[in-house]
């Protein structure tokens, strides 16, 4: 027996990388997943890959109307959802001082509006079921600040401060609400922002004590713990992922 039986989760982002990562932890555990991603092949392909009576659903977190389209087809489908874990994000690096405004509201919009967005529409199901676990990804870029990073650190210190004020108020609902922060971790997003520059990555590998990134497993981990009864006296916390790079 997983420690998700019979629970129905909803992962965003979840066609590849992190997300991809965490649906497939989650089913390992017994929950039945639905996949979301905005890239609808990649969200239709992990499901397949997932099996059983895992659903992969197209979903622009950035869209309210496209996330509310989402979630009624998982109601539709399976009359609940337990679990909901808001990972889509995106990220281009730079300095501040350069930054183009564009690159800010995309930003925010995916990675602060989406996790308010698919929240607000997932949680009325829970509620109604009188239980339910939101697990957020965050970021230690919100935590501790990042170079390059500093809108998607602004958004990210969004998401930390949302998931303690959420957890205040749904406690009386018997609902958890948590939050994992990546440290840099081996993924395409990663890659994208100089993940790919072998001196970067030699850096953070010497700083980090357990002396290697992250691997999107790490996070699933920690994500399918946080989702699941064993947390059930656990919530507003924020839990970095980081091989000690970062402590609190």
């Amino acid at each position: 027996m997983g420690r998700l039986e019979n629970k129905t989760a909803v992962v965003t982002g979840a066609g590849r990388g992190i997300g991809r990562a965490i649906a497939e932890k989650l089913d390992a555990e017994g929950a039945t997943v639905v996949v979301s991603d905005v890239d609808e092949a990649a969200a239709v392909e992990t499901a397949k890959a997932i099996g059983g009576d895992s659903l992969g659903l197209r979903a622009d977190v950035t869209s309210r109307e496209s996330v509310r389209s989402m979630v009624d087809q998982v109601a539709d489908r399976f009359g609940k959802v337990d679990v909901l874990v808001n990972n889509a994000g995106w990220d281009k690096a730079g300095p501040f001082i350069d930054s183009d405004e564009a690159d800010w509201e995309r930003v925010v919009a995916i990675n602060l509006f989406g996790v308010l967005h698919t929240t607000k529409a997932v949680l009325p199901l829970m509620v109604a079921e009188g239980s339910g676990s939101v697990v957020n990804l965050g970021s230690d870029a919100a935590r501790v600040g990042s170079s390059g990073e500093a809108v998607y650190s602004a958004a990210k210190g969004g998401v930390v401060a949302f998931t303690k004020t959420l957890a205040r108020e749904m406690a009386r609902h018997r609902i958890n609400v948590n939050c994992v922060c990546p440290g840099p971790t081996d993924t395409e997003l990663f890659a994208s922002v100089g993940g790919d520059d072998p001196k970067l990555r030699q850096a953070l590998t010497k700083a980090i004590p357990f002396r290697r990134l992250g691997e999107p497993q790490d996070l699933a981990n920690a994500v399918a713990f946080l989702a699941s009864d064993e947390a059930g006296f656990i919530t507003g916390q924020t839990l970095s992922v980081s091989g000690g790079l970062t402590m609190s």
